[in-house]
């Protein structure tokens, strides 16, 4: 089917989720034409799967701890249950809120939304239900899906992230299978939801991803709260019997449990879509590209979490942005990858940016760390929370890693960034002011303490 004038943009965009639809506003702004294709609803998984109705469930989930904790702060409240109709109204709530506001951005910016399945047909080509879209450049942003294992079938009380989303009850044991960002997340919502929780993680240690400390926090905090942590141990199968579902462990253990939530990562949704036919070179899904997000295919860009690297939403919108600008002549400077916070919203919250203490000792040889306890932040005593900002230094030179962990640490993530993004060293962070009484005031008592003069904290 021959594209007709009505068919022809100057950009074309497969998926509209962060990247996609940053990129379709962006472009449109920049006086490009654009269609954006999309199979389910505008903002993607990240919207409705994924970071949006996940951290509604976390906030929800600190409300039920607020309750239980009240006596401590001489208010008295008490926790009576959860009522899962009414969090998933506030939860669905929200997200309708947003999609609405998406939709009407979308039509102010004049982008065409295309709904249906896409396939890439060639460089320039995309076909959506027989109708075929021409594009002067192409974008590929099709996200990502939930993972499981060889052998391990998602149903029944078997599932991921996106079922448990739908849950309609607070189960009494719950086993998660992965002890990354996500099921740290889970594990962090499910138990302040009342549920027994055990986290199971074949690596070592909660988080791996993160700096060491920051998971030996993580893990002292879980025990606290009664969360059981089983790392370094491999999972072996699961079966399900009525209600209930048996993890078996490779040390020959099982765990009975309600529900199983699977929580082994996100693959990239490349398979089928004709992208390796169009000559984009694929490596165990994902697709390859250069610092200018170029896939190798003449005009072909791809954007989120297909490209390798960490499966951000902030990543793929910043991405999109990029690709827009780009694409419209103004040659934008490539994304420094090291520089993308990073925040894992469980109780107590993890946020970094930058290299941890292992990763700048291999890229720097000789570092300098400094850890600053939240037990000498004013405003950390009253939120009653524990932790650290730790800074990680070259030796004698900048800033190249901030990790913290305690509550509400994701709001102080932006100034991190900036940080470590502008190769600040301790000298240039010391003399900036920092409102008193903030949990922000770590980060400035963290560095000047770096700097050779601590103030709240011993040197």
């Amino acid at each position: 089917m021959p594209a007709t004038a009505e068919d022809t943009y100057d950009v074309v965009i497969l998926g509209g989720g962060s990247g996609g639809y940053a990129c379709a506003f962006r472009a449109a702004e920049l006086g490009l034409s654009v269609a954006l294709v999309e199979k389910s609803k505008l903002g993607g998984t990240c919207l409705h799967v994924g970071c949006i109705p996940t951290k509604a469930l976390l906030h929800a989930a600190e409300v039920a701890d607020s309750a239980r904790e009240g006596e401590q702060f001489g208010v008295r409240t008490t926790f009576e249950s959860v009522d899962m109709a009414g969090v998933n109204a506030y939860k669905d709530g929200v997200i309708g809120r947003l999609y609405k506001g998406l939709q009407g951005l979308a039509k102010a910016h004049k982008v065409e939304l295309v709904e249906g399945t896409g396939r890439l047909v060639d460089a320039t080509t995309v076909e959506v239900d027989g109708r075929r879209l021409t594009g002067r450049t192409v974008v590929l942003a099709t996200g990502s899906y939930p993972r499981s294992l060889p052998g391990l079938e998602i149903s029944g009380r078997i599932m991921t992230s996106e079922q448990a989303l739908q849950l309609d009850h607070v189960p009494d044991r719950v086993v998660v299978l992965g002890g990354g960002v996500i099921g740290v997340e889970f594990a962090s919502v499910f138990r302040s939801f009342g549920s027994e929780v055990t986290v199971v993680e074949a690596l070592p240690r909660l988080v791996a991803a993160e700096d060491e400390a920051v998971s030996k926090v993580l893990e002292r905090a879980f025990r606290k709260r009664k969360i059981t942590v089983r790392a370094g141990v491999k999972f072996t199968g699961a079966t399900q019997e009525g209600d209930v579902v048996t993890v078996s462990l490779e040390d020959g253990t099982s765990i009975e449990a309600d529900l199983l939530l699977v929580a082994v990562g996100r693959g990239p949704v490349t398979d089928g879509l004709g992208f390796a036919e169009a000559g984009v070179k694929l490596d165990r899904g994902f697709v390859t590209t250069d610092d200018r997000l170029r896939t190798g295919v003449d005009g072909l860009y791809a954007v989120g979490d297909i490209v390798p690297g960490l499966q951000l939403a902030h990543r793929g919108f910043q991405q999109g942005i990029f690709v827009a600008e780009e694409i419209a002549g103004l040659s934008p400077a490539p994304i420094v990858e090291s520089t993308i916070p990073r925040v894992t919203y469980c109780n107590p919250e993890i946020a970094s940016v930058g290299l941890t203490e292992a990763q700048a000792r291999e890229a720097h040889g000789e570092i300098e760390t400094y850890e600053y306890n939240l037990g000498g932040n004013g405003k950390s005593q009253i939120l009653q929370t524990a932790g650290f900002v730790k800074l990680v230094r070259a030796k004698d030179g900048p800033v190249v890693g901030i990790h913290m962990i305690g509550a509400r640490m994701g709001e102080q993530v932006g100034e991190a960034q900036l940080i470590v993004g502008w190769e600040a060293h301790p000298d240039d962070v010391a003399p900036l002011i920092h409102a008193h009484p903030t949990q922000n005031e770590a980060l400035g008592e963290a560095h000047l303490a770096l700097a050779g003069k601590p103030l709240h904290a011993h040197n």
